[in-house]
């Protein structure tokens, strides 16, 4: 085939995104979203740039294209690497310089570990939910959800640990009804309407809730210490404050 037909055939297959540098392996093109499967359909606002109808080996190639689920895909990655670097900074070198006990490392251990599956379960859905398959699209969609309850669980663990510390009744309780929670989360994944779209605000609201959970062991916290005028609530206050005024102090802990 002629050069200048190759070229043709190669922006026909990129779609709008052939005006970016990108190498696209054969057998993957670009669609809109007027050409994809109904269940990849969720955002009509997103036009373009579409993988669909692949194979699993033609979705993991398409890990290097340009497409609309890029960002999604490399910021999971790349965020899956960095708290597994954090891990290992914090057992080799924070924690004994701070001479923590056993108890600290478990815990920063299921913390680091929790967000580091969410991180490759994103990265698994994001890839694969091109699959032609939609079984397989669901499979991954259900991964997906699992791995941000476990991402949760992952920041509810060390704040309850620490924040009750001297308190073991309530930090027993506190652990005890997440991990149910997040049961719960689980088990709810096995109806089969779970992941249709006629249950998007159900799963939405579900995770609301097991997010807004942590205001009642906060607010049980500040109580337990006097109130929010108290030497320690305002230290963690300003500490809150500083690592989201300034997101590179957060690094330090």
């Amino acid at each position: 085939m002629p050069q200048k037909l190759l070229k043709s055939a190669h922006y026909i297959e990129l779609g709008n995104y052939h005006y970016w540098p990108v190498l696209v392996p054969r057998g993957i093109r670009l669609y809109t979203y007027e050409q994809i499967p109904s269940f990849l359909k969720d955002n009509p606002y997103i036009t373009d740039g579409y993988r669909a109808y692949l194979p699993s080996k033609l979705c993991l190639k398409s890990l290097f294209i340009l497409s609309n689920e890029t960002v999604n895909i490399w910021s999971h990655l790349l965020g899956f690497f960095l708290f597994f670097s954090l891990g290992i900074y914090d057992m080799t070198t924070v924690l004994p310089a701070a001479s923590a006990s056993r108890d600290d490392y478990v815990i920063y251990s299921i913390c680091l570990f929790c967000f580091q599956v969410c991180m490759l379960c994103s990265v698994g859905y994001h890839l694969f939910c091109c699959h032609r398959s939609e079984k397989a699209n669901r499979r991954w969609m259900a991964l997906d959800y699992a791995g941000i309850a476990i991402g949760i669980l992952g920041c509810y663990v060390p704040a309850v640990f620490y924040a009750f510390y001297c308190n073991e009744y309530w930090r027993q309780v506190y652990l005890i009804m997440v991990l149910a929670m997040i049961l719960a989360v689980f088990f709810a994944q096995i109806h089969p309407y779970y992941l249709t779209k006629q249950w998007y605000s159900l799963r939405a609201l579900i995770f609301c809730c097991v997010s807004v959970y942590g205001f009642i062991p906060t607010i049980h916290w500040i109580w337990q210490n006097g109130g929010m005028n108290t030497p320690i609530v305002q230290i963690c206050i300003l500490l809150i404050w500083k690592i989201y005024a300034h997101p590179g102090i957060g690094c330090l802990f």
